[in-house]
């Protein structure tokens, strides 16, 4: 067979993706890529970091290489931890009474965000004070919806709904309005007057 068509031969027999199925993906590949500058640059700043010109920039070289690789793997920043924080702030406790009144106060200076966050905890702060929830002071707005939810099922969406309002709104994804804190309002009227489903205690008498 002439040399020409048997080289053409192999190349299309080697795209063939049966002779690929165990090399890197293009991800790993660039994982490589990377460990492998990180490491020659360590190697380059280990020879040369005497304090001159060279040394630091490698060194910033370097550093600045780490930061992207560590965003690549890893993604931006997330606010994930934001939603941990506790619904109700360090200072003493007040009533939900109280928190109504700094949400109203707060809502007629149309000041929509304080308003939204007061009115969530005063809703949290009556449940407690019904013994619906237990008094537990780093409880988070979804922690506290969840809960709720269970003695109040009849309710959980919108709890869940508030505590996602809440969230949103404390933590600057979303502008707080009249509706969102009208909504809390409404709920916190209805939570009220509604009674909980308390779970059975015991089987039934012989």
């Amino acid at each position: 067979m002439p040399r020409g068509p048997a080289r053409d031969s192999a190349r299309l027999e080697l795209l063939d993706p049966a002779y690929h199925r165990h090399d890197p993906s293009i991800t790993q590949r660039v994982t490589d890529w990377l460990d492998e500058q990180v490491t020659r640059l360590f190697s380059h700043v280990g020879q040369a970091m005497a304090g001159d010109a060279t040394g630091i920039v490698l060194l910033i070289l370097l550093a600045v290489l780490v930061v992207a690789a560590l965003w690549w793997r890893l993604g931006a920043p997330r606010r994930e931890a934001g939603r941990a924080t506790a619904l109700f702030e360090a200072r003493g406790p007040r009533t939900a009474d109280q928190h109504r009144a700094g949400a109203a106060a707060h809502a007629a200076a149309g000041d929509w965000q304080q308003a939204v966050r007061e009115q969530m905890r005063a809703l949290v702060r009556a449940l407690e004070e019904r013994a619906l929830l237990d008094l537990r002071p780093g409880r988070t707005a979804d922690e506290a919806a969840a809960e709720a939810g269970r003695v109040l099922p009849e309710h959980a969406d919108r709890l869940a709904a508030a505590a996602r309002t809440f969230d949103d709104i404390a933590y600057g994804e979303r502008t707080a309005d009249r509706a969102a804190y009208d909504g809390l309002v409404a709920l916190d009227r209805a939570l009220t007057a509604t009674r909980p489903v308390l779970a059975p205690t015991g089987g039934a008498a012989a």
